[in-house]
């Protein structure tokens, strides 16, 4: 389908990023006009494309818990960290999307994992409280590629509907990149999950529980 308008570059400012551990890399940062749900999302340039090369893109969904306060309960925040590191160098971009709890917000993540305490699956937690699944639309993902003029990608990630997705609205996506298994004692069941549900390409015999 085509997008539904043209978003453009709004900014750009240079922001030298420290991890917690140590691991450093510049950012370009993009924000943009014209995106089509109104969000603050963010495009960070890291490294350099090879001359003639495909950009490296990660669609990284928003998470607070475990992007800043580094919960174990998801592989988020190592999987932020990896792909900054992943497309430092080989060139590309971190779309940083503010689609908390795969689209459902916050407060209502923050219900499902008590929904998820008392037996539920990270799916069916967000179908017990009136909620899709997973609720998050990648159009505006798309408008910020386009915008960066960049229609022809290899993109990180274990989940095939964001390249499903991104085909879909015209964003050519040659590879899909898989991120490491981030295994912790607290994300098992999660983990399990996102292969036996949706499909995710995560290597089920690095999961143990």
């Amino acid at each position: 389908m085509p997008l539904p308008g043209s978003a453009t570059v709004r900014s750009r400012v240079r922001i030298p990023l420290t991890f917690p551990d140590g691991y450093r890399v510049d950012a370009d940062v993009f924000t943009f006009h014209g995106l089509t749900d109104g969000a603050e999302h963010l495009a960070l340039a890291l490294g350099t494309v090879p001359e003639g090369g495909t950009p490296l893109v990660r669609l990284h969904s928003e998470c607070l818990t475990g992007d800043v306060f580094g919960s174990d309960r998801c592989d988020c925040g190592p999987q932020l960290r990896e792909s900054a590191e992943r497309i430092g160098a080989a060139g590309g971009y971190l779309l940083y999307l503010r689609q908390e709890g795969r689209g459902i917000g916050l407060y209502n993540k923050l219900d499902a994992y008590a929904l998820q305490d008392s037996g539920l699956d990270t799916y069916d937690a967000n179908t017990a409280l009136g909620l899709p699944e997973d609720g998050r639309d990648y159009t505006a993902a798309a408008q910020m590629l386009a915008a960066l003029d960049t229609t022809r990608i290899d993109l990180l990630s274990n989940n095939p509907d964001k390249a499903a997705q991104l085909g879909d609205l015209g964003i050519t996506v040659r590879h899909r990149v898989p991120t490491g298994v981030h295994l912790s004692a607290s994300n098992v069941r999660y983990l399990r999950a996102k292969v036996e549900r949706t499909g995710h390409s995560i290597e089920l015999s690095q999961l143990v529980g």
